[in-house]
């Protein structure tokens, strides 16, 4: 099992709405690989999302409602992102400082 300071923040929460961490040295596993593969797939959505922003930002008819709702997918979005690039920049620094 991991240390305590380099457990995982998994992307889904426990029954009681609190955050799930995973403790494991297997990372080849399959929560390791199921949650990889989950955060995988929220960057490839963001990085679809960032795309379509910029054609809306660019785009000199998009009105008020359409701003507001691309700033309301970018939120939701990075809500998602940031905590997995968080979590995975610890898990990385922790590393760096085992070698």
């Amino acid at each position: 099992m991991t240390p305590q300071n380099e457990l995982r923040l998994l992307r889904w929460s426990g029954p009681d709405g609190k955050p799930c961490h995973l403790s494991t040295d297997d990372s080849g596993g399959y929560m390791s690989r199921l949650a990889d593969n989950i955060e995988a797939v929220q960057l490839v959505m963001a990085t679809d999302l960032l795309e379509r922003a910029v054609g809306v930002l660019g785009d000199q008819d998009a009105g008020r409602d359409d701003l507001r709702l691309m700033l309301t997918e970018v939120t939701r979005t990075l809500r998602d992102v940031v905590p997995a690039a968080t979590s995975r920049g610890h898990l990385l620094a922790v590393s760096e400082l085992q070698f």
